[in-house]
């Protein structure tokens, strides 16, 4: 129990220490041969999908990777931390998606940025982005007022074939 907690706490710390700009591409011409991701088909702005279904998103100007996931069917913004052990979850997108925040159980206690709070663990369905779709995916809810946002970390990222950071955008494959 005390390691999920050390390990969960790691994960908030590598969010904050992420350095934004290491994996820009600077000013440089053009590539003369586009890539397969070149010539994907956009889903939104910096995020895109080739004909294998494979997903590739750009950074933002702060070195994030967010994107529009599907949680159980339903769509929640997201935003990749390879740092993060699980998926996390806040109790307002939990409620959202079907699961009652009452019968979670809030056992474990955690560190983050903001300070100590509790999570509960629960198993996601299912979760998806463009072409890729992945089962059985572990999960962290804590209160509101501990995560703004949705992340999603290894537990979704390790399910994957294959994820890489090149040229300022991050690579997912199936």
């Amino acid at each position: 129990m005390l390691v999920r907690s050390l390990v969960f706490a790691g994960v908030f710390a590598a969010l904050a220490t992420q350095v934004p700009t290491l994996f820009q591409k600077s000013d440089a011409a053009p590539d003369p041969m586009p890539s397969l991701m070149s010539l994907s088909t956009p889903l939104r702005q910096g995020i895109a999908v080739d004909a294998h279904g494979n997903v590739q998103l750009k950074a933002d100007t702060q070195g994030h990777y967010s994107g529009d996931f599907k949680i159980n069917g339903k769509t929640v913004p997201g935003l990749i931390d390879t740092g993060a052990t699980y998926v996390a979850l806040n109790e307002t997108t939990a409620r959202r998606l079907g699961y009652s925040v009452g019968a979670l159980d809030f056992r474990n206690v955690i560190n983050t940025a903001n300070g100590q709070t509790k999570a509960a663990y629960l198993k996601l369905d299912r979760v998806e982005i463009g072409g890729i779709r992945v089962r059985d995916v572990d999960a962290l809810v804590l209160r509101d007022e501990a995560l703004n946002s949705t992340l999603i970390g290894v537990s979704f990222l390790k399910k994957l074939a294959s994820y890489s950071v090149e040229d300022g955008a991050l690579s997912l494959a199936q």
